[in-house]
């Protein structure tokens, strides 16, 4: 399945039909990103039914903890 993955193309294997099954499958831990699938913002909680499709367009974003 190809997908593009912030703003590269990524090839992943076919059997990863779920959002949640790609964000692990590309070593991001759940609670430490943000995902806009397909131009919108899914919250993990909707992960697990979100189907995904070659040719579907993720932007991952990391949070990152810092601060004085």
């Amino acid at each position: 399945m190809q997908l593009t993955v912030n703003g590269e193309q990524r090839s992943l294997e076919a059997g990863l039909t779920q959002l949640d099954q790609v964000v692990e499958a590309l070593g991001h831990h759940p609670k430490l990103v943000v995902v806009e699938f397909n131009g919108l913002i899914l919250t993990p909680d909707l992960w697990a039914e979100q189907q995904v499709n070659d040719g579907d367009s993720l932007e991952i974003v990391t949070i990152v903890g810092g601060g004085s």
